[in-house]
C-alpha cells in the first residue's frame, strides 16, 4: 500500500488478513487508523470478529455437505463476483 489511508471497501476487504494476524505491521496501523474514524467500519468489524468467535464453536459436522460446499464455492468466488469476472 502506498498511501496512508485506507477507503471503506479496502478496509472490508482487508478484515481478515488483520484478524488473522498476517497484515504487515505499516499496513496495520493504517487499519486501525480507520477504524479509529469510521463507525460503520468499526461496526462492520466488531460484527466480524463476533460471527468467527461464534462459528468456532461450530463443529464441523453440523452443517450438510451440500451446504458447506455451496458456502465454499460462494466464500472462493466473492472476490470474481466483487469484481465482474465470470464464476467458474
Amino acid at each position: 500500500m502506498n498511501r496512508d489511508y485506507l477507503t471503506c471497501r479496502e478496509m472490508v476487504e482487508l478484515v481478515t488478513e488483520y484478524l488473522e494476524g498476517v497484515m504487515p505491521p505499516r499496513e496495520r496501523v493504517i487499519f486501525e487508523a480507520h477504524l479509529a474514524v469510521c463507525p460503520g467500519c468499526t461496526a462492520y468489524f466488531e460484527q466480524m470478529k463476533q460471527t468467527i468467535r461464534l462459528l468456532g464453536k461450530l463443529p464441523e459436522d453440523s452443517i450438510e455437505p451440500e451446504a458447506r460446499d455451496t458456502l465454499l464455492h460462494a466464500f472462493r468466488n466473492w472476490k470474481r463476483t466483487t469484481t465482474g469476472e465470470e464464476l467458474v
